[in-house]
């Protein structure tokens, strides 16, 4: 990381107190000014990250310590960095929140890993001298770290914010950077997995000038940038590179429309520096699947568009008979409801590609959500046995009518497709309900690519043929 890269953490006590607001708002504002930002997003979540590359004109990533290795942080945040003038990061659930009572994996020890100081947002809703005390306590709690300014959110008038200004700054000398009041206006639309898909919002973009409008008018955005220039100096290291594939160069599907868009950029980049030339391919627009060598069905909203994804029989029907020809599949989540035989929205049935056995259902509630450990007990065409494996799920749907299938995931931590198991195998197919971050499973990439140069040969249609690349 090169010492000089400003860079700054906004957290908040709790979710939903406007870190997204503050975050996106003065990404977006710096955007304005001709700022090169890299945004950042604390935690495995996909469609946040979204919104904070759209604010910024960048690409957003994630940052998140139980997924990664510290060296693999530090290494993302340089090469994203490389030519920002700074780096915002955008925290998770309440500063001090992790995966146990010590707090491991919070938002509080990524700021320290990363030597960043923390913008805390607190919301201002009928409180005023106790916001002091959360600050006061948050110091207390872990003195190491840097908390180095306070933006106040929700506030309801001029003396409300004048007493807090004045706790905040006799308590703990931390500054306020800021006060916005409540907002008429709800910038920023949800549902069921959070905010909606930046792709997807019809005036994505006079939302997010509207939010620089609001930051820029109640928030002191050059206080932001001096503090982040205040960043702890780190001895510049070696920044790892993905590493280069010699082999044959294979062309891997990639499901990506509104239905589906979960996908980390590492983990695309990882499969190009592996060989792979990645072929978009839209399940709700394409009727005719082009030459592919493998595929890779990422997450996102296909429940929302079930009708629509049933009704293109054409690419299902072609996915299908390829998957049966032995084409090599990585599926998660939503992509596993779109392989499946069948996904059920509202108590209708909608029709999907059938490669896998079993019938899905879209629910109220969260079937699995937060990080998931488990190992690889069953020999498949991707991971090799007793492999460890970590990610992350988030899914409102669960098997409705579970088949004889063979899994190749033992889960110790999370849910996955339910009695500690994830990972349904059918022929080269792997469909989980686990994400993988490919910065945390470093094999994953070159497996996937290595499993699509095994079947070049034989799998008809294929870019590559056997007179191109020889028989096997």
């Amino acid at each position: 990381m090169r010492p000089s890269l400003p860079r700054v953490v906004v957290a908040g006590l709790a979710g939903d107190v406007g870190k997204s607001l503050v975050t996106l708002g003065v990404a977006r504002a710096l955007r304005q000014r001709g700022w090169r930002v890299a945004p950042f997003k604390k935690g495995p979540d996909f469609i946040d990250v979204a919104w904070l590359g759209a604010a910024a004109c960048a690409p957003g990533r994630n940052l998140d310590t139980y997924l990664m290795s510290p060296e693999a942080i530090a290494g993302s945040l340089q090469r994203a960095s490389k030519s920002a003038d700074l780096a915002l990061v955008e925290g998770n659930r309440g500063l001090f929140d992790g995966a146990d009572a010590k707090g491991s994996h919070s938002t509080a020890q990524l700021a320290k890993l990363i030597g960043a100081p923390v913008i805390l947002v607190v919301s201002a809703a009928k409180v005023t001298r106790t916001i002091a005390a959360q600050v006061l306590g948050c110091q207390a709690l872990d003195p190491d770290l840097n908390l180095a300014g306070v933006v106040l959110n929700r506030i309801a008038t001029s003396r409300q914010e004048k007493v807090i200004r004045e706790a905040i700054a006799s308590e703990t000398g931390v500054p306020v950077l800021g006060a916005i009041p409540r907002l008429e206006v709800q910038h920023l639309p949800s549902r069921h997995l959070g905010l909606v898909c930046a792709s997807e919002h019809p005036e994505r973009e006079a939302a997010l000038d509207g939010l620089a409008a609001v930051i820029s008018k109640h928030v002191d955005v050059e206080a932001v940038c001096a503090i982040a220039a205040r960043a702890e100096c780190m001895p510049a290291s070696a920044m790892p590179e993905l590493p280069r594939s010699n082999g044959r160069p294979v062309r891997i599907g990639v499901l990506r429309d509104a239905a589906f868009s979960f996908y980390y950029p590492e983990n695309l980049e990882a499969l190009e520096a592996a060989g792979a030339e990645l072929v978009p391919i839209s399940p709700l627009a394409d009727d005719e699947l082009p030459a592919i060598d493998g595929l890779y069905a990422g997450g996102g909203f296909p429940e929302e568009h079930a009708a629509a994804l049933a009704a293109n029989q054409r690419l299902r029907s072609a996915l299908a008979a390829a998957i049966d020809a032995g084409l090599p599949a990585w599926a998660e989540c939503g992509g596993l409801m779109y392989l499946s035989r069948g996904l059920v929205r509202d108590g209708l049935e909608h029709a999907m590609v059938g490669a896998l056995p079993f019938v899905v259902e879209h629910t109220a509630r969260p079937q699995g959500h937060g990080y998931v450990a488990a190992t690889i007990d069953t020999a498949n065409p991707f991971l090799a046995v007793g492999s460890r494996v970590v990610g992350h799920e988030f899914h409102y749907s669960r098997l409705a009518r579970p088949a004889d299938v063979e899994t190749v995931l033992a889960v110790e931590r999370g849910v996955g497709l339910g009695h500690g198991r994830d990972g349904a195998r059918v022929g080269n197919v792997i469909a989980t309900y686990t994400h993988l971050h490919a910065l945390g499973a470093p094999g994953w990439a070159s497996s996937l690519v290595q499993a699509a140069r095994g079947v070049i040969a034989h799998l008809p249609g294929h870019a590559v043929t056997a007179s191109a690349g020889g028989a096997r």
